[in-house]
């Protein structure tokens, strides 16, 4: 039977999730805690240490208490993402975790921001596989509100994605990015870089 650390090496090694295997099948019984955690995290107030102790339990892993969370928020896996210190996620943010997620410190994620890490395989009779790969983003970004990041995309140290940006492809540290498909608009001072 599997274990979660077993899954976990699974999914950050990139291989394929056949749809009805074994991995499938403990990917679907994860969802479950993930799904009770955030309906306890969504349907009532909770104080900002509460919020840290249920994203904790979600995460599997202690949440810094300079962490800051606006519910709702949504995940279907939770063990996967990575946190660090002085992160501020805001409200309706939807994160797909399975292929990794990794958040620098300082970072600011605005409101309803889908964080993406699966896709499914082109070929039709192949459909239910899935291919996991990491979002990881740097120190100190800023993502606009309504942006979404894609399956395998870094996003480097102080950069800004604009508001409704779709990021298909990596973003170098210092850039601002905007767009569907989200593109460089513009480098940022050293000045205005946060350090």
């Amino acid at each position: 039977m599997m274990n979660l650390n077993e899954f976990l090496e699974i999914l950050n090694s990139g291989e394929i999730i056949t749809g009805g295997s074994e991995i499938h099948q403990f990917m679907h019984e994860v969802s479950q805690e993930a799904l009770r955690i955030t309906a306890e995290l969504n349907n009532a107030y909770h104080t900002p240490e509460e919020i840290r102790i249920l994203m904790s339990k979600l995460t599997g892993q202690k949440i810094d208490e300079s962490f800051t969370l606006f519910p709702p928020f949504h995940t279907d896996c939770g063990k996967n993402i990575h946190i660090g210190k002085h992160v501020f996620i805001n409200a309706g943010c939807k994160f797909q975790d399975q292929g990794g997620i990794t958040i620098g410190d300082g970072t600011l994620i605005g409101h309803n921001v889908v964080l993406a890490t699966l896709n499914h395989e082109i070929a039709p009779a192949k459909r239910q596989g899935m291919i996991p790969k990491p979002i990881k983003i740097g120190k100190n970004v800023w993502i606009g509100s309504n942006a979404t990041i894609l399956a395998g995309v870094t996003i480097g140290d102080n950069a800004i994605v604009g508001a409704g940006a779709v990021v298909t492809k990596n973003i170098p540290e210092n850039k601002i990015v905007a767009g569907i498909p989200a593109k460089i608009i513009k480098s940022i001072d050293e000045n205005e870089i946060i350090n």
